[in-house]
């Protein structure tokens, strides 16, 4: 029997190793690209969040809210995953928010594992070949590269989603599965920074603060987290804006993100404090000194509408109220999300409806299957997008493999 299988991702080379075990299977991995594994490499900004131990159905989202990912989940769960990793020799470290990284801190660490796994008598890794055509026959599969024709009896199809292009995302998946009858949701970037028009922007480029952000529309809840936020040259980064990311600026409106710049201070606290500082000789521009990052003091001190040059002993209780009012609700307009290049995750994707839970085959086409990003499921930020690649790959790699 031989099964091939499209990508050479996270999804692809899960989906291999769990097809390799059957050993009277053979295996064919294409990877269009050079190397396996390079959008891999700099995910969690080249550390690898390669899990969450927190991680369940409620941290995915698609058109069925995640249910979908359930079954391959709870097969394969998190301490599954990392069983499987240390048996390939990865050693991991897990950090308090629930995050696991490999201990070498490093993204290769996860990549070199998988690949040194796959060096197996069963398993052919084709690098630098894009699959051009796939067709299927009545003895199953026929998959077309630049170079040579392939047979398959079974087909897995993780190329993973059209996020981060300049990595290697494509609409190649999403193509293939729909030429088989499939159909894609709309996709959309997700875990992604968010533009904003706003004037102090280039002044704040860099800065960094842990904060309470509100995203609404209209006047209208949309969505809300706790976090980093990274202020850029563009608009607003860092973990909790990917966390809401998902749906902002997607629909038209008036989107605004609301910053509670000390989410664990009593304004009352905040407001004493400033109070003492009319004893120094002090401008008002540094009247939060000490409190926030110097840039972004000085930033809240103007949207108050205080000029920074006033020495503070002159400033009235009124001022400084404000200048607290806007520390506990600093508001920054928000226009667009940037593109899919900078995007770490595709929104949308290929309808889960037309696929087994339980073995990601596809319900239209025998012997066709499934996994990874290319499915139309998509996790919060934090380890949660490469569990449900391993859950899913594996799944679908067994599955195929069985005779």
């Amino acid at each position: 029997m031989i099964i091939g299988i499209i990508g050479g991702g996270a999804s692809g080379m899960a989906a291999a190793l769990a097809a390799a075990e059957n050993e009277n299977a053979q295996i064919i991995l294409f990877e269009r690209q050079a190397r396996l594994g390079r959008k891999l490499l700099a995910t969690g900004n080249g550390r690898c969040n390669l899990t969450n131990m927190t991680a369940s159905v409620d941290d995915y989202n698609g058109a069925d809210k995640g249910e979908f990912a359930a079954a391959a989940l709870e097969k394969y769960g998190v301490e599954d995953t990392l069983r499987w990793f240390s048996q390939m020799g990865l050693y991991t470290v897990k950090e308090e928010d629930g995050r696991v990284y490999p201990y070498s801190d490093q993204a290769n660490s996860v990549v070199d594992v998988l690949r040194f796994a796959l060096q197996r008598s069963n398993i052919r890794v084709l690098t630098g070949a894009e699959v051009n055509k796939v067709k299927k026959t009545a003895e199953g599969f026929t998959v077309e590269t630049a170079e040579e024709s392939y047979l398959c009896d079974k087909l897995i199809i993780a190329c993973g989603g059209l996020a981060g292009t300049k990595l290697g995302g494509s609409m190649s998946g999403y193509k293939l599965l729909m030429k088989f009858g499939h159909h894609c949701t709309k996709l959309r970037p997700s875990l992604v920074q968010i533009k904003s028009d706003w004037a102090a922007l280039p002044s704040l480029k860099g800065v960094r603060a842990n904060c309470w952000a509100v995203i609404e529309r209209d006047c209208q809840l949309h969505s809300a987290g706790k976090g980093e936020i990274q202020f850029t040259e563009h608009g607003l980064s860092g973990p909790v804006i990917f966390d809401i990311s998902r749906d902002v600026c997607h629909e038209k409106g008036n989107w605004i993100c609301k910053l509670e710049l000390l989410p664990d201070m009593e304004k009352e606290t905040l407001l004493a404090m400033l109070r003492k500082k009319r004893a120094t000789d002090l401008t008002a521009e540094d009247l939060l000194t000490g409190i926030l990052h110097n840039r972004l003091g000085r930033v809240v001190v103007k949207e108050a509408g205080i000029s920074g040059y006033v020495p503070i002993r002159q400033l009235e209780d009124w001022e400084l109220e404000k200048v607290c009012d806007k520390v506990f609700c600093l508001e920054v307009p928000l226009t667009e999300p940037m593109g899919m290049d900078s995007a770490q995750v595709t929104a949308g994707g290929i309808q889960t409806s037309e696929f087994d839970a339980e073995t990601m085959e596809s319900k239209l086409v025998c012997g066709l299957y499934a996994c990874g990003e290319v499915l139309d499921i998509d996790g919060d930020c934090g380890g949660y997008n490469l569990q449900w690649a391993w859950s899913s790959g594996r799944c679908a790699g067994e599955n195929a493999g069985k005779e």
